[in-house]
């Protein structure tokens, strides 16, 4: 019998006035604030411009959330078109469900795309965005909470969480694995802001780091959960997944350390220099200074109107 526990809460909604709200989704809309409002500081000390952040962010974070979904769906695809499941589910995204494989994937599709519209490094912003990354699923993952879902094994921990009988779910305490996951990226965050003051990461390996820490402790969480999934050689399907990224995370840190050491030196041009700027500025200069130009042939000069008057009067002598 356990002395201590953590609730679950009653309901997954926070009623905001008349305009009810899922705490699942209160917790992303959070965690997408924090990574964007600490990205934007980190971004500011890497020489980059107030905003740019939050620009790339609107790319970034819609293909995230369909990236994140489209995962969970593919992966537990018979919770939604197997028999007596209702397809339409797969939309209800506020019911939980996002894969972060998934929505890192997708999410640096999108960031790609706003990078390349501004003339920025991707790897320099990801590097900017890796530890608030870490703080939004910190955030996010309490989500898991609201809708007691993602727990892990029974135990009679102080610290075990109570679920109450539901669908799919027995009545019983269990290992709060959201809460470890939680702690863990908060943790990695920390890891992250250390290691880049301390070894100066850049061209992505801020972020390659985030990715390894991130799978190292996904790992070993992920084991602990009780929830459906699928097994390849008795592992969770997320166990083999984070293996992989981690081993590619690793490979990516050892070899961009070999070819590109050192930071970039300027991580976001100025937006009145890009090329078709150039151009336009270059011919607004050329003609200000044809305009000025006292031998212009378009508008000349007092110095052209002598030479005409001259012309003139040796003419009239002639004659």
């Amino acid at each position: 019998m356990n002395l201590a526990s953590i609730p679950s809460p009653s309901t997954g909604v926070i009623e905001l006035g008349p305009i009810p709200l899922r705490g699942y989704a209160f917790c992303i809309i959070i965690g997408v604030f924090v990574a964007v409002w600490f990205g934007n500081k980190r971004w500011i000390a890497r020489g980059g411009k107030a905003g740019t952040v939050a620009d790339i962010a609107v790319w970034a974070v819609p293909f995230g959330l369909v990236g994140g979904r489209l995962y969970h769906v593919i992966t537990d695809y018979q919770l939604y078109f197997s028999e007596g499941e209702n397809w339409v589910d797969a939309f209800k995204i506020w019911e939980g469900g996002l894969g972060i494989w998934g929505a890192i994937a997708f999410g640096a599709v999108g960031a790609w795309i706003g990078c390349r519209r501004r003339g920025i490094p991707l790897p320099a912003w990801a590097d900017a965005l890796a530890p608030g990354i870490a703080f939004a699923q910190a955030i996010g993952r309490w989500g898991n909470w609201f809708n007691q879902e993602l727990y892990g094994k029974p135990t009679d921990l102080p610290w075990a969480v109570e679920i109450g009988e539901g669908a799919n779910r027995v009545a019983g305490t269990y290992h709060p694995t959201f809460l470890y996951e939680s702690l863990w990226c908060i943790g990695v965050a920390l890891l992250v802001i250390w290691a880049d003051r301390r070894f100066t990461l850049g061209h992505g390996r801020a972020f390659a780091l985030y990715v390894a820490a991130y799978c190292a402790g996904r790992a070993w969480i992920e084991y602990m959960r009780v929830d459906e999934a699928h097994h390849i050689l008795g592992l969770r399907l997320n166990v083999w997944t984070a293996i992989i990224v981690f081993v590619l995370a690793v490979v990516y840190i050892v070899v961009s350390a070999k070819l590109r050491p050192g930071r970039e030196e300027i991580v976001e041009p100025d937006r009145d220099t890009t090329p078709g700027k150039d151009a336009d500025a270059k011919n607004a200069e050329q003609d200000a200074d044809a305009k000025k130009d006292p031998l212009s042939k378009d508008e000349p000069g007092e110095s052209g109107k002598d030479l005409t008057a001259e012309s003139t009067e040796a003419a009239a002598e002639k004659g």
